[in-house]
């Protein structure tokens, strides 16, 4: 498996116990979703590794304790400290409306309301205090925050993104 066919589920972030638990803080809002796994992807160097789950269960809000099988000791716990955990792209919940996966809109056409056609979604770059869209027009890149507000639509079937930007703000690209 690789990580370009993976989604991000979280890291392992500490020991629980000294039988080789650990605790895994999840990127989620939902939790929930993936207490009763059956294994996860965790990297190692530049692979992914699969573990099975012995048992899971929701620890405090949005850690996750998790027994692995063969993790049986606290030293086989230390190794994972730190790694990541990975899902398939098929284990994400399917969205619908106007709420997306970041990667499932790479390649959209970007529309506004007043302005028209944009250009396309090249990245989501999401190291911002908000994501922005990441378009290219023409070689050049425009900015949009991905807020509620300025998301009028996202249609899937035609591969569109309808937005509605303050005046004047796509126009400061070019």
């Amino acid at each position: 498996m690789k990580k370009k066919d993976c989604f991000y589920l979280g890291k392992i972030v500490k020991k629980y116990s000294f039988k080789g638990e650990v605790l895994a803080k999840l990127d989620t809002d939902e939790p929930e979703l993936y207490e009763n796994l059956e294994s996860v992807f965790i990297a190692v160097g530049h692979d992914l590794v699969p573990f099975f789950i012995e048992a899971s269960s929701l620890h405090k809000s949005d850690l996750l304790r998790l027994r692995f099988e063969d993790v049986t000791t606290e030293e086989d716990a230390d190794a994972l400290l730190r790694a990541e955990l990975y899902l398939p792209l098929s284990a994400l919940p399917e969205l619908s409306g106007n709420k997306f996966y970041f990667h499932e809109v790479i390649g959209f056409l970007v529309k506004d309301k007043k302005f028209g056609d944009v250009g396309r979604i090249t990245a989501v770059n999401d190291t911002t205090a908000q994501p922005l869209f990441a378009i290219d027009r023409d070689g050049k890149e425009i900015l949009i925050p991905m807020n509620d507000e300025f998301i009028v639509k996202v249609d899937r079937k035609a591969g569109a993104v309808v937005v509605n930007v303050p005046e004047g703000l796509i126009e400061l690209y070019l």
